[in-house]
C-alpha cells in the first residue's frame, strides 16, 4: 500500500537538503511505516506545556489497526500537556530509519473504542511488553496530520511525506 485512505504521499518540501520533488522511484511505501511502527520498542511523544515549553518523552505504544496508541498517568506532565493542546510529535528512536509523525493526540478510553480494538490493544501490549494495561491510567490515540519519514543510508532518494485530509 503506498498510502492510507485519506492520505497523500509526496516528496517532503526540503529542497535545500537535496529533496527534489519530482523523482518518486525511491520512495518509501505506508507498509515500511507499519512495519516500523510495529516493530518498534519506545516511542518518543513530543508535546508542548502551558507555558509553551517543549517536554519530550519516551513511552511503550502499539500499533494496532494501523493506528498508535499508548497509556500514560493521569498526572503526567505529557497527559496535563495534552490536555492543554493535543498537537505533538511521535517518532521513533533511530535517526537511520527516520519516521516522524505530526498530528493529534485523542484519549482513547475503552467506552469509546470498540471491545475487539479494546482486546486487540491489550494483546499487543502483552504480546509486545509482557505487560497489561487493563484498567491502568489513561489511552491516548494519535491522529495523523503528517508523517515524514527516510532511510539515511538513501537520503535524500528516500525522503517521503504522507499529508493526510482530515486524520
Amino acid at each position: 500500500m503506498t498510502a492510507p485512505a485519506k492520505a497523500r504521499r509526496l516528496r517532503p518540501n526540503m529542497p535545500h537538503y537535496g529533496v527534489l520533488p519530482n523523482p518518486t522511484a525511491a520512495m518509501l511505501t505506508w507498509d515500511w511505516v507499519e512495519a516500523q511502527m510495529q516493530q518498534a520498542r519506545n516511542y518518543w511523544i513530543c508535546t508542548t506545556r502551558p507555558s509553551g515549553s517543549p517536554h519530550a518523552v519516551p513511552v511503550w505504544g502499539v500499533w494496532v489497526e494501523s493506528r498508535f496508541f499508548f497509556g500514560t498517568e493521569p498526572r503526567a506532565v505529557k497527559t496535563r500537556n495534552i490536555q492543554h493542546n493535543p498537537q505533538a510529535v511521535v517518532h521513533l528512536e533511530s535517526g537511520d530509519h527516520t519516521l516522524i509523525f505530526e498530528g493529534i493526540l485523542l484519549e482513547s478510553s475503552p467506552a469509546a473504542e470498540s471491545s475487539a480494538l479494546n482486546a486487540a490493544i491489550d494483546r499487543a501490549y502483552r504480546q509486545k511488553y509482557d505487560f497489561s494495561p487493563e484498567g491502568a491510567g489513561l489511552r491516548y490515540r494519535l491522529v495523523p496530520q503528517k508523517v515524514l519519514a527516510w532511510l539515511e543510508a538513501d537520503f535524500p532518494n528516500t525522503a517521503t511525506c504522507w499529508l493526510f485530509e482530515d486524520g
